[in-house]
């Protein structure tokens, strides 16, 4: 059998768990400082008013006080293993996906995080957040949780262009993920990050070509691996960037003032930076996800097996694999 050409997420957790261990998303009621006024409003450009959690199910609304926020999470964990989904492994990750999960008072947080475990099957705590929404005191908190279960904490970076961060309305910089990652880094938490391929802004691209890899990518992209490469990182988002109803980006691309991302080009990225991305990295995610009731553009953005079939076909045809031009040089390797 065939070595897999990048490190996929799935086989990841069987060889640390010793069987498959799927995720549980949960909405903890959080909101985020360029929302509610403290670094801006209206959230980042591309966000829904869900947060990116269109996809959660069992969600529940009215999350106006912690009491609510707290019950809602303990509701949600029980629902999901009452469902089907529940039947489909023995153990569980529950992932803190939308808005910024670190958005709260130390003894809040506490309560939300506390709520979710709340059955032995629950093997892992992951939480997504913002790179200036971390602190040492957060971080104390979550470590607080790594003698019993697997934690993890997703950090959203982008882009590593902060002009391209100011037209997103992303309300951190650059410097700011860097001094997040070094704190986690300082006590052992595994740090996810999470990239986009399409933003606005990354029309300046270049030519790539090592022996049969003859590719077109956005220099922007390659900067993005590049600064990536110099930090410590255990996991990789890659997402594709699409335009969702009731969007900022939605009004841009309706008013010409921005162009969805092509299959081609999308897919171009996509193999530069499995290429040149650290070797030891997990993949977590090689393309974004949108409901099909709230997507506007682009529509192939609703076929996921396009793009696995279509990265595994070139990545093959090429002798292409995760890191083969990563330069270690300046790049970290390790992992926790």
């Amino acid at each position: 059998m065939e070595k897999e050409r990048y490190n996929h997420l799935n086989k990841y957790y069987k060889e640390l768990f010793g069987e498959r261990t799927l995720k549980i998303c949960i909405d903890g009621g959080f909101t985020c400082p360029n929302r509610d006024g403290t670094v801006g409003v209206g959230g980042c450009i591309f966000c829904s008013s869900q947060g990116s959690g269109e996809l959660i199910a069992n969600k529940f609304n009215n999350l106006n006080s912690i009491e609510c926020c707290v019950n809602s999470i303990k509701n949600q964990v029980e629902s999901y293993f009452k469902s089907y989904r529940a039947t489909r492994a023995n153990k569980f990750i529950v992932y803190f996906q939308n808005f910024t999960n670190t958005y709260d008072s130390i003894s809040n947080l506490k309560r939300k995080y506390d709520a979710a475990l709340i059955d032995d099957r629950i093997i892992g705590l992951s939480i997504a957040t913002r790179p200036d929404c971390i602190n040492e005191e957060i971080v104390k908190l979550i470590k607080s949780y790594a003698n019993k279960y697997y934690v993890s904490v997703e950090l959203g970076l982008q882009t590593s262009n902060d002009n391209t961060g100011l037209i997103l309305n992303r309300g951190y910089n650059s410097s700011d993920f860097t001094n997040a990652v070094e704190l986690l880094n300082k006590y052992s938490i595994p740090v996810v990050t999470h990239i986009m391929v399409g933003l606005p802004n990354e029309n300046k691209k270049i030519y790539v070509n090592y022996s049969s890899y003859n590719f077109t990518v956005f220099e922007d992209v390659s900067n993005t691996v590049k600064f990536l490469n110099t930090h410590n990182i255990h996991g990789l988002k890659i997402h594709s960037t699409y335009i969702v109803k009731n969007t900022v980006l939605e009004k841009m691309y309706l008013e010409h003032k921005y162009a969805p991302l092509k299959f081609e080009d999308y897919m171009d990225n996509l193999i530069y930076i499995i290429a040149h991305i650290n070797p030891n990295i997990i993949i977590h995610r090689i393309s974004g996800d949108s409901p099909k009731d709230i997507l506007v553009a682009p529509e192939w953005n609703l076929h996921k097996k396009w793009v696995i079939n279509w990265l595994e076909k070139k990545l093959a045809e090429n002798n292409l694999y995760q890191g083969m031009f990563f330069d270690n040089k300046s790049g970290s390797l390790r992992i926790y």
